[in-house]
């Protein structure tokens, strides 16, 4: 059984900061990242670029707000995870933007700034590390059968 502890809202609220406000930016059309997004997500169907931009800073927000409670924080973790996934794309698909020359071992204010999410999904799994004691489908299962 988790026990709260207090000692999480040190990483529950940053993690909420970062989140939200990121998202928010991206929903406003303010964001620096805007441009590496849809420079990303051209490929996706269903929607453009700009509009995939603006789901995805929603997606941020949401996750943001699922941090601030212990009895969301799983569902932070899972779109989080999935969040994550997407934004380690421009290593891949854009490497000429995101490392210097495309060096891998030199990346660009852009290729660090989504280097530096390895420390937001560390942060997450301290977060949610109770949750890691429990087997990933048996958590999904139990989301169902509350239904």
């Amino acid at each position: 059984m988790y026990r709260f502890n207090t000692n999480d809202y040190i990483i529950r609220i940053p993690l909420f900061i970062i989140f939200f406000w990121f998202g928010l930016l991206k929903v406003i059309g303010l964001s620096p990242a805007q441009g590496l997004i849809i420079d990303t997500v051209y490929w996706m169907p269903f929607l453009s670029p700009e509009q995939w931009a603006i789901v995805i800073g929603f997606w941020e927000i949401i996750i943001g707000l699922f941090f601030l409670s212990k009895k969301t924080t799983f569902y932070a973790m899972l779109l989080l995870f999935l969040q994550m996934s997407g934004t380690f794309m421009p290593l891949v698909l854009l490497p000429s933007i995101t490392f210097q020359d495309s060096n891998y071992l030199l990346p660009t204010l852009e290729g660090q700034y989504i280097i530096k999410n390895i420390i937001i999904i560390a942060s997450a799994l301290v977060v949610g590390r109770h949750y890691l004691n429990q087997p990933f489908f048996e958590r999904i299962s139990n989301l169902f059968n509350r239904a």
